[in-house]
């Protein structure tokens, strides 16, 4: 089969690898319909994640061709959705709601979903069928419950975004956008959307922001606090990883608010003293996006939401590179790839 390698930083290539066959008796093997790009695979991309032929990708739809002998819960023709990560769903941690930290937990990314098949262990427990075999235009949609939409959803509950509330999301990528979307969805009364690109500040209007903030850093917090009375914003949502981020983040957030951390934060560092005098709640990490997979797979069935729109390239997976370059230079923001 077809599948997306990365050799090292920069050098994504598309070449010929192993068939999937199953290996345990929980497997399932699939063939996927669309997979896409992750901004979190512009990490090894740009060299901050070691990178020494990986393969790549961890987003999948498709249809179940193959299961194993204990696989009860999806059937051999099902169209599924899968999480980003491998869980069984039924272990205490799961069965509290935080499936990605199952005690069979395995990234998905380590599998590669870039490809024309992949074998997803854990069947049961990780892959959710659709009520039927989905319309074409509803596949990106379904495709972004997989991992963007599933992490900004969870961002959203873990900032207890709801009725009531102000949102405050910083990041504009797509699971900031998708963070924007769930806060909608969930009741929220007002959504600052901070953004500095009007392609994406269109989208975040679209998705139900209701306000804009281009200001970064400390000038960026007194912009909320100028919105929310000086009080801060009820409930944040940090979706890009960056230290910068992390701490407009935080300071963004009003005294007993809610914080909600997705973006991998790779050498970021918060003083405790910072941490401990804003007095804040935080909650975050990979998302178990299989928690909420049912309800958000059901919501884009009855075409009541609409992620898919968060893919502004599509491209067919041996141009994968093209997509990887284009994410990187941000002239995408999700790049969704066909097969």
């Amino acid at each position: 089969m077809r599948g997306v390698v990365m050799y090292t930083a920069g050098d994504v290539r598309v070449e010929e690898r192993e068939d999937p066959k199953i290996i345990d008796p929980t497997d399932a093997v699939i063939r996927l319909t669309a997979t896409c790009i992750c901004g979190s695979d512009l990490w090894p991309y740009r060299g901050i994640e070691p990178a020494d032929h990986q393969v790549m990708g961890h987003e999948y739809v498709g249809v179940v061709e193959e299961i194993g002998a204990q696989v009860k819960n999806v059937k051999v023709g099902d169209f599924v959705v899968g999480s980003f990560v491998i869980s069984d769903n039924t272990c205490e941690i799961c069965q509290s709601g935080f499936q990605s930290k199952c005690v069979h937990a395995e990234f998905v990314a380590q599998i590669g979903t870039q490809a024309e098949k992949a074998r997803i262990p854990y069947a049961d427990g990780t892959l959710v069928a659709t009520p039927g075999q989905p319309d074409p235009d509803l596949i990106p949609s379904l495709l972004a419950t997989s991992d963007v939409l599933g992490t900004g959803w969870f961002a959203a509950v873990a900032a207890q975004a709801g009725p009531g509330k102000t949102v405050a999301v910083v990041g504009d990528g797509a699971v900031g956008l998708m963070a924007i979307l769930a806060a909608k969805e969930l009741g929220a009364e007002r959504i600052i959307a901070m953004s500095r690109h009007k392609d994406r500040q269109e989208l975040a209007r679209f998705y139900g922001a209701t306000d804009i903030v281009e200001e970064r850093g400390e000038e960026g917090i007194a912009k909320i606090k100028e919105l929310t009375g000086g009080l801060g914003a009820h409930s944040v949502i940090e979706a890009v990883g960056t230290q910068e981020a992390f701490m407009q983040a935080i300071g963004a957030t009003r005294g007993g608010g809610h914080l909600g951390y997705v973006g991998v934060n790779y050498d970021v560092h918060v003083p405790g003293i910072e941490l401990f005098f804003a007095g804040i709640h935080t909650l975050g990490g990979p998302a178990p996006v299989r928690r909420f997979l049912p309800d958000l797979i059901q919501m884009v069935w009855d075409r009541k939401i609409n992620p898919g729109k968060v893919f502004d390239l599509t491209l067919p997976l041996d141009r994968a590179p093209e997509g990887y370059k284009a994410m990187d230079e941000r002239t995408a923001t999700k790049v969704l790839l066909t097969l």
